[in-house]
């Protein structure tokens, strides 16, 4: 794990000052939001996939409402302050490749939450209820002890460790501008055990401004019935949802043609070739999360107009350059309920 953990690192780079975490005023209540301004992370791709990291303030259009906003803040400085959230799911689907996600999810950890106070992390994880494990720290060791002693079993109250997530931790001062907020979910997007819905999790996170991304563990060859809902809680919020272990496959030439016992399986499993294959999956795609998340444009705005209060308000960010992909939140809520 120590050589694939340098590379990953190897996305993370310089210091900067420390901000320290800050109690909440009510352990149980949303966080205080009423937006004044406005944090935009936006991340721009090429047609084959590749971050296209030269752009600068210029070559942006930001709309709020369709009306073009003026951008006051715009970085694109690698590493910026973040607070991740690592909502693991702990249900009997994740038992299969369990020992594998154990150790991505320490990956996961130490590429988002090397030793500088200006990364933050907490920890829940979601079974039939969800518990929030470790609170908010600076210190990766704490979350990686806890997770090397977690053991999936139950159910999967996904949308419950969302909204845990959203309101029963320890806060970081200057949330949600600077440091931001994101949570990585991984897990495969199913719920059969939260008392909250979809709709009022992902309406909570839009108003604080979190960022979500997911790391898949549907498994080649499988779908999930909550692929769906991690996509929408995802790509509604600005990230997206990585499938480490659907594309074990995609350097062996002809492996559809090739039989076996268990069915199509070029690399059969349970061989090593199988279980390198799986892990590279596993290494990429945790590389590619860490990657975007320290590593996205930042645009602020002051909204031109916010009458009226209480609706979502779509935004829209172009690129004046061909062939690209922009992703970026789709909106957000002006105040706070």
């Amino acid at each position: 794990m120590g050589f694939r953990v340098f590379l990953i690192l190897g996305l993370l780079g310089a210091s900067a000052w420390a901000q320290e975490p800050v109690p909440p005023a009510k352990s149980e209540a949303a966080f205080a939001t009423s937006v004044t301004e406005v944090v935009v992370p936006v991340t721009v791709t090429d047609d084959k996939g590749r971050f296209v990291s030269n752009l600068d303030k210029k070559d942006f259009r930001l709309y709020d409402e369709g009306r073009e906003q003026e951008v006051t803040f715009f970085t694109r400085e690698r590493n910026q302050p973040v607070v991740v959230g690592f909502l693991i799911d702990l249900s009997n689907s994740s038992r299969l490749h369990w020992k594998n996600f154990l150790e991505a999810i320490q990956d996961l950890v130490l590429a988002t939450m090397p030793e500088e106070k200006r990364f933050s992390g907490y920890l829940i994880g979601y079974a039939n209820e969800a518990e929030l494990l470790v609170n908010t720290t600076n210190d990766p060791e704490k979350i990686l002890d806890k997770v090397r002693k977690m053991k999936p079993g139950g159910g999967a109250a996904l949308y419950d460790a969302l909204y845990r997530s959203c309101t029963s931790r320890t806060l970081v001062k200057g949330e949600p501008i600077e440091p931001r907020r994101v949570v990585v979910i991984l897990g495969d997007g199913h719920d059969n055990a939260s008392k909250k819905g979809i709709d009022e999790v992902l309406e909570l996170a839009q108003r604080n401004l979190v960022t979500i991304y997911g790391v898949s563990t549907v498994a080649f060859g499988f779908t999930s019935e909550g692929e769906k809902n991690l996509t929408r809680l995802a790509e509604s919020t600005g990230g997206r949802v990585v499938y480490p272990l659907q594309n074990v496959y995609k350097d062996v030439s002809g492996y559809l043609s090739t039989p076996s016992d268990e069915g199509n399986y070029a690399l059969k499993v349970g061989t090593g070739g199988y279980a390198s294959a799986l892990m590279s999956g596993i290494v990429d795609a945790i590389g590619a999360v860490a990657g975007e998340i320290t590593t996205q444009y930042i645009l602020r705005y002051t909204p031109s107009r916010t009458d009226v209060a209480r609706t979502y308000r779509k935004i829209r960010v172009d690129v004046d350059l061909p062939n690209v992909k922009v992703r970026a939140r789709d909106g957000y809520y002006p105040f706070s309920r």
